[in-house]
């Protein structure tokens, strides 16, 4: 039996486990990237370890969230982050240069490698043929350290491609109409590899937009084959030499095929407020629009500002809204003012913003109250732009651009025939001629020791498992809880990302302002929530806040790949429970694990039973492969890892 894709380079870097889908297997790791709002805890972790350098074949380090530094307390994690690259050997990429995954797609991504990256959106560079993976910073700072990284083996399934897009029609809605038959959960466990005559029809950004929203599907990651498309794009970004070409076996097997003509797709628009509720854009024609923005790691490339920028050329933005274009490198920001067209935009009223990931995440560019807003970018969960009460679409950047001269969502084949728009169409460049001057090489490191400041506060650590779990149920929560829920990441509280202390003050937050005060005051409980708990951003720090705050145990119906891994990584016990289990417990209750939990954990035991009130039972489940029952025994992986470094072993046997 021929191997698919996923397979080939999982097996090329196995070196723990089998590849039999639901079974942990370990790999190596190639490449590793952090950004600004990760990178500080991976590299105090990294320090923690008692590490001296990074042992993958590279690292980057990239600045690009808090661009803006509006407190110094951004500009001293910054320095932070370039002293640690330059103090264990990393890249280093200045704020401003570009969002993390674009930086990284035009200057490392390779075929066939593996990247591990303490961001959510790290699969981009699988439209590249590189198997890319998001994870929790601890993760990433083992990994940099030598070690493997273990995930449970995914379903891969074949996306199969037929066909060609039709002009208005683009990349963006191949992954809105994955999203709008899969939903957000349906990618869970699962590589989606893209193949066909379709697929080969895609240029890789086009690919790279697919595949770095395979992250909505909640998808392990996203990849596509290598051909002359990729040799094409490395080539034009001056790395023709690490093209080689990947492809699955003729008879390879595959979990499950879905099957998407790109010829039939029409415009599609993401409602408000979950990137599965698509529609086609004509369905919600009509809905004023009070602000536009083109750009983030999903469409800011050249590429992607390119068709916007041709709509609204000797055209003017309507009068009543903002359009904002946030490109997402400065290869590409360059790139479109040197021939003109940031000019152009300019001139149609279109206001240019710095190469960053901020308005994703609700740093700047946040929408007044009571307006819509749409945006090519990949998620629009509830408040995630910065206002509680948003209402933001996701959409290509050809119905953004039709919505900014229209002033209200409109099909773009609708507004070209009544502006007589020409089909912008891709196009790519001969050469990607960007200059790299805020990259900073390894080998051009300008620090060689850790620069702290005062905001830069130490790695908290939990004690081992003990016997017993038991407190007050002190929040129970809905369904698709996502980690901007627990662990807002506006500027207001972004700032303390490396202050565990201060950050848990903003701990669910969003679901309940008194929660932090009620956990303190408690000190010790857990949480009940529904179902795909913990969804969205690799942000450990959705775990660690909770558990600094006393949170032992996690009760929900299901969890989110990335989140339960991090919530293991902290010590924090996952218990899996039914519904009925999840309907009749109540917030306040009392909940106490029955059994030895130290003990059960050790043994493999994976029932376990729940007293409520000392009124009534349930069974709850531990999910677990024989090392993570060793880390949450050890009361983390940062202690455990420690623990096997000062007992001889390598951070690999983790």
């Amino acid at each position: 039996m021929g191997q698919t894709l996923t397979e080939k380079i999982l097996s090329d870097h196995l070196v723990e486990g089998d590849l039999t889908p639901g079974e942990e297997i370990g790999i190596e790791i190639d490449q590793v990237l952090m950004q600004d709002t990760t990178g500080t805890m991976v590299w105090l972790q990294f320090e923690a370890l008692d590490l001296d350098e990074a042992q993958t074949e590279l690292a980057a380090q990239y600045c690009d969230h808090q661009t803006y530094q509006f407190d110094f307390k951004n500009t001293d994690d910054h320095r932070f982050l370039r002293s640690a690259a330059g103090t264990y050997g990393a890249h280093f990429s200045r704020p401003g240069n570009g969002i993390c995954h674009n930086v990284h797609k035009e200057n490392f991504a390779a075929p066939g490698k593996t990247l591990l990256g303490s961001d959510s959106h790290t699969p981009t560079p699988g439209g590249l043929g590189q198997l890319a993976i998001g994870a929790g910073g601890l993760d990433i700072a083992v990994a940099m350290g030598g070690g493997a990284y273990y995930v449970e083996m995914p379903e891969v399934v074949n996306v199969r491609l037929e066909g060609e897009l039709p002009e208005w029609s683009s990349a963006k809605d191949v992954i809105l109409e994955m999203l709008r038959r899969e939903t957000v959960k349906g990618g869970v466990g699962k590589v989606f590899e893209y193949t066909g005559p379709g697929a080969e029809s895609l240029t890789v950004p086009e690919r790279t937009t697919i595949t770095n929203m395979g992250t909505e599907l909640g998808a392990t990651s996203s990849l596509f084959e290598t051909d002359e498309k990729t040799k094409d794009y490395l080539e034009r970004q001056g790395r023709g030499d690490e093209y080689i070409e990947l492809t699955a076996d003729d008879d390879a097997e595959y979990a499950d095929e879905i099957v998407i003509d790109l010829g039939d797709l029409e415009p599609l628009i993401a409602c408000p407020s979950m990137p599965d509720n698509v529609v086609p854009v004509r369905e919600v024609a009509g809905e004023k629009v009070e602000q536009v923005l083109v750009g983030s790691c999903t469409n800011g490339g050249y590429e992607d500002v390119l068709p916007a920028a041709k709509m609204v050329k000797d055209q003017e933005v309507a009068k009543h809204l903002e359009m904002i274009v946030a490109p997402g490198s400065k290869q590409a920001g360059e790139m479109l003012a040197r021939e003109g067209w940031t000019a152009e935009m300019m001139a149609a009223g279109v206001n240019v913003s710095e190469a960053t990931c901020g308005p994703c995440i609700g740093i700047g560019h946040v929408p007044a109250s009571d307006s819509v807003s749409l945006r090519t970018f990949n998620r629009n969960f509830e408040g995630r732009s910065g206002i509680e009460d948003d209402n933001v679409y996701l959409c290509s950047p050809q119905v953004a651009a039709a919505a900014a001269l229209k002033g209200e969502i409109v099909d773009p084949r609708d507004l070209a025939d009544e502006l007589g728009l020409d089909a912008p169409g891709v196009e790519l460049p001969d050469k990607y001629n960007g200059s790299k001057t805020d990259l900073i090489y390894a080998e051009d490191a300008i620090d060689d020791e850790l620069i702290k400041g005062p905001n830069i506060g130490e790695v908290p650590l939990q004690d081992p498992l003990g016997s017993n779990i038991s407190g007050e149920t002190l929040l129970k929560m809905e369904d698709n809880i996502t980690t901007d829920h627990i662990i807002p990441a506006t500027s207001d509280i972004l700032k303390f990302r490396s202050n565990i202390e201060r950050l848990s003050d903003f701990t669910l937050s969003r679901v309940d302002e008194t929660f932090a005060q009620r956990a303190k005051d408690a000190g010790t409980g857990v949480l009940v929530a529904g179902e795909n708990y913990g969804q969205g951003s690799s942000r450990e720090h959705a775990a660690m806040c909770p558990m600094y705050l006393g949170i032992e145990a996690v009760l929900a119906q299901s969890f989110a790949r990335i989140h339960k891994a991090n919530l293991f990584n902290f010590g924090i016990v996952p218990l899996a429970i039914d519904e009925e289990t999840y309907e009749k417990i109540e917030q306040g209750d009392d909940v106490e694990i029955v059994d030895d939990v130290a003990e059960a954990v050790e043994s493999g035991q994976e029932e376990f039973t729940i007293r409520v009130n000392d009124d009534w039972e349930a069974t709850a489940n531990l999910h677990a492969s024989e090392r993570e029952r060793r880390i949450l025994t050890a009361g983390g992986k940062l202690p455990l890892t420690k623990q096997q470094a000062e007992g001889g072993a390598a951070p690999a046997d983790d």
